[in-house]
């Protein structure tokens, strides 16, 4: 199904970052085989083991205390807890992200045919714009605006209802492409058509 469909009628189109234009994981993944190197420059233990070790706790069960097991299971002082976070939101990451190819497609049909995009994001507003500026934009970069929740202190929905006022705009003429029940329900909460990213990727 061609997913410039769900956009034939709309002037802006506003998008989540994390799993909707690149999958979080790869952005992760570096931050933890940069922290195992880190450790074995440090502490001259092998990164090896710890790099498949978090990358299989990560797969498993996610982000949350990852750095607490991985300290356990290999006798990390909880002082590098702080090197750990560090490197989360400012990483320069070996590899850039790169965007889903299909939505990278569909950007670049939005650009061509002028409608507006829109990056609002949730999570740390350093570790958001650390992974924007190290993702392969292909010359879209030019073309986006990018508004973070923690540093506006708003839900989603209102930023989403000042984006559309700022751009003089009725909720039907915009698009939410997000990945979760939350951004749908924020969506909802001021009648924003949202569809969740997956549909794209079809």
């Amino acid at each position: 199904m061609d997913a410039y469909q769900y956009v034939k009628d709309k002037q802006l189109i506003i998008f989540e970052l994390d799993d909707v234009l690149f999958p979080e994981k790869d952005y992760l993944l570096q931050v933890y085989y940069l922290f195992a190197q880190f450790i074995e420059y440090t502490e001259q233990k092998n990164a090896q083991p710890i790099i498949s070790f978090m990358q299989t706790e990560y797969e498993k069960a996610g982000s949350a205390e990852l750095f607490e097991k991985t300290a356990k299971q290999f006798g990390i002082d909880e002082k590098y807890k702080h090197n750990f976070d560090l490197l989360h939101q400012n990483a320069r990451l070996p590899l850039k992200l790169l965007l889903y190819k299909n939505m990278l497609d569909f950007m670049q049909e939005l650009v061509v045919d002028r409608k507006l995009i829109v990056i609002v994001t949730a999570g740390n507003p350093e570790q958001q714009l650390n992974k924007i500026k190290q993702t392969e934009w292909n010359g879209l970069e030019q073309y986006l605006t990018v508004y973070f929740t923690e540093e506006l202190n708003l839900p989603k929905s209102e930023i989403f209802q000042n984006i559309l006022n700022n751009n003089n705009l009725p909720a039907n003429k915009a698009l939410v492409v997000g990945a979760n029940n939350f951004d749908e329900q924020q969506s909802k909460l001021i009648n924003l058509p949202y569809i969740v990213s997956l549909e794209i990727y079809k």
